[in-house]
């Protein structure tokens, strides 16, 4: 194992925790193809047979496991020299969150983030799942429950979407789209337009925050969370919710990690800013003066 990178051991890791390549590439933001071949490079420079493999998954073997278990240990160790790194230079809660939650908590930073504590945020913003395995992030927002059995969650409420267009938008720009490119559309919603406005989409973008301009200058209807259209005086829905588009919100942290003072506080303000919001997002609208 001369020479091996944290990397390769980081996707076995993964692997392992996960059961499957599907999963790993998930949480990594990875390929399963891709991870394959990184499971089949880490055996052949151990020489040794770390996975049974079937349809069903990827299992541990004996030597796989004493690995895996090897490695947990390391992970420990990096937790304790991170820890004693922060000690030392102020505490850095890191969040991971997607583009939409992200513009929220930005909104409203005064309500996570006071100059009276001694940490400060970093942010994250990415549609991939918040990846928590590897203290990459501390806290993450997910549209589904963790099925990790190392992360802790807390649910937030339900998140709805509709397609809105520009305010008072002439009839023409209703047949108009713009989504997200095909090969940036990673989340259900942002593939709704492609599975469903085939041939009627005049302008695609690599961020989803750039569908909200465009809907806003009335390039297109667009595909946006409802608590971000419905907020916006400049757009209107352009009709009802998607019901196959709606699901639950989830805050997700490590287990061992959740009782430090700064990442507790954090979550604790988070969870009652998102549930402040929960009608919002859930796609009830508020009254507009």
């Amino acid at each position: 194992m001369k020479d091996m990178d944290w990397d390769i051991y980081r996707c076995f890791m993964s692997v392992a925790r996960t059961g499957g390549l599907t999963g790993a590439a998930q949480a990594l933001g990875s390929s399963p193809a891709t991870l394959g071949r990184r499971m089949l490079e880490i055996e052949e420079r151990t020489g040794r047979t770390l996975f049974v493999r079937s349809q069903t998954g990827y299992q541990l073997t004996g030597d796989g496991q004493v690995l895996f278990e090897q490695l947990e240990e390391m992970e420990a160790a990096a937790r304790r020299v991170e820890s004693w790194r922060r000690e030392g230079e102020g505490a850095v809660v890191r969040i991971t969150a997607g583009t939409w939650v992200s513009w929220l908590l930005a909104e409203n930073f005064p309500a996570l983030c006071t100059e009276r504590d001694g940490f400060s945020l970093a942010i994250t913003i990415g549609e991939t799942r918040a990846n928590l395995a590897y203290r990459e992030s501390d806290i993450g927002i997910r549209a589904f429950e963790p099925e990790e059995s190392y992360l802790a969650a807390r649910p937030v409420g339900e998140v709805a979407y509709a397609v809105y267009r520009q305010k008072n938008a002439t009839p023409a720009a209703n047949g108009r789209w713009v989504a997200v490119g095909d090969e940036d559309a990673i989340s259900s919603y942002l593939r709704w337009p492609h599975e469903n406005a085939t041939g009627r989409i005049v302008a695609t973008v690599t961020r989803p925050r750039s569908l909200l301009d465009l809907a806003r200058a009335g390039a297109g209807c667009a595909v946006l969370p409802c608590f971000v259209g419905d907020l916006d005086p400049l757009l209107e829905r352009a009709g009802e919710e998607i019901p196959a588009l709606m699901h639950r919100q989830w805050i997700v942290m490590n287990n061992e990690d959740r009782h430090r003072t700064e990442i507790r506080t954090v979550v604790d303000r988070m969870t009652k800013l998102l549930k402040s919001h929960a009608d919002i997002f859930a796609g009830k609208r508020p009254r507009r003066s």
